[in-house]
C-alpha cells in the first residue's frame, strides 16, 4: 500500500514511481527495519536569504516524533554543520534521532556531536577566498558562509543572482581545483568542500550500520542527487527505497530523478504525516 490519510498541506505532485511505491510499501510492511532520512534547508526547512533564519517547517518536529515511535532509523543528512540543524529546526526533540551534518563529516546523535579536524584545504580556502571574490569582481550582496568544514559562497541576496554566480563559478572552481577541493553547485550557492563524501555516501553508511531492509530519502537540491543514486543503487542490492524530491523551480533536475515529488517543505511534512497515518501513530 501507498501512505493514505489527510494532507495537513504541500499535496503530492508526481508518483510515485513503481519502484518509489515498492520502497514506501516496503517501509509501511516493516517499519523497524526501515530508514526515513531527509536534507534540512529547502526539505525540512524553508529557504530564506540568511541561512541562521532558517527554522524546521511548523509541522515537521511533531510529525518526526510520532514516526520515531514505529521506524527503526530516522535521520537528517545536511550540508550544515550538525549543531546548526539541530538548534535551528528543535531536532533535540526527536527521539533516537541520527544528525549527519557536512555530508556526513559530522555525526550528532543524544546530544553527543562526534567530529574530525577540520581539513587543512577548507582552512586555505577561508584564507584565499576574499581576494579571489575580490578580484573576480563579486557584486554586492555576495556573502560567505563558514560551515568550518566546508564555505558556501551565497548569491542569493545580489541584485541579479544568476549574474552572479556566472561570474564567481570560474574563479571558485580554480580555486577548488588549486586546493584539492570540489566546487558544488547549489540553490544560489556555490560550496568549497572536500571531496570523497557526498550525502550519498553518508546515506548508503548509515543503510549499512543500522541494517535498514528499506530506505526513503527526502532533498531539494543537486547536493542531495548523490543520495538518490544511492537509493537506486541499493535498490539494485535489494533494499528497496524511495526518493522524494521537495520541488524547486530553482532545482528541477532534483524532481526529475525523484520517484516521488511532493511540494517544498510542506508537502515532506505531509508525505510523513501519510506514513505515520498508515503505521497508526
Amino acid at each position: 500500500m501507498t501512505p493514505q490519510g489527510p494532507a495537513p498541506e504541500g499535496p503530492t505532485l508526481e508518483g510515485p514511481t513503481p519502484e518509489g511505491r515498492a520502497g514506501l510499501d516496503a517501509l509501511l510492511a516493516a517499519p523497524r527495519r526501515a530508514l526515513i532520512a531527509t536534507d534540512f534547508d529547502g526539505t525540512l526547512a524553508p529557504i530564506v536569504a540568511e541561512p541562521s533564519a532558517a527554522r524546521a517547517h511548523r509541522g515537521a518536529v511533531p510529525v518526526m516524533t510520532r514516526l520515531a515511535r514505529a521506524v527503526g532509523t530516522l535521520a537528517v543528512i545536511t550540508g550544515r554543520p550538525a549543531p546548526e540543524a539541530v538548534a535551528y529546526g528543535g531536532l533535540d526533540a526527536i527521539p533516537g534521532l541520527i544528525v549527519l551534518g557536512d555530508y556526513g563529516r559530522q555525526r550528532w546523535q543524544d546530544g553527543t556531536l562526534a567530529e574530525p579536524d577540520p581539513p587543512p584545504a577548507v582552512q586555505a580556502a577561508r584564507q584565499a577566498l576574499p581576494g579571489v571574490l575580490s578580484r573576480a569582481g563579486a557584486p554586492d550582496g555576495v556573502w560567505v558562509e563558514d560551515k568550518v568544514h566546508a564555505l558556501a559562497v551565497h548569491v542569493r541576496r545580489a541584485a541579479d543572482p544568476q549574474s552572479a554566480l556566472g561570474v564567481l563559478r570560474g574563479p571558485l572552481h580554480d580555486l577548488a581545483a588549486r586546493l584539492g577541493l570540489t566546487a558544488e553547485p547549489g540553490r544560489m550557492v556555490i560550496e568549497l568542500r572536500p571531496p570523497g563524501l557526498d550525502k550519498g555516501t553518508a546515506l548508503t553508511s548509515l543503510v549499512r550500520e543500522r541494517a535498514a531492509d528499506c530506505v526513503v530519502f527526502c532533498g531539494d537540491d543537486l547536493g542531495d542527487l548523490p543520495a538518490f543514486a544511492a537509493v537506486r543503487a541499493l535498490r539494485a542490492d535489494g533494499i528497496p527505497g524511495c526518493a522524494v524530491a521537495s520541488a524547486s523551480e530553482e532545482s528541477p533536475r532534483v524532481a526529475e530523478q525523484a520517484d516521488l515529488v511532493v511540494d517544498g517543505p510542506g508537502g515532506v511534512v505531509a508525505l510523513f504525516a501519510a506514513i505515520a497515518a498508515g503505521l497508526g501513530v
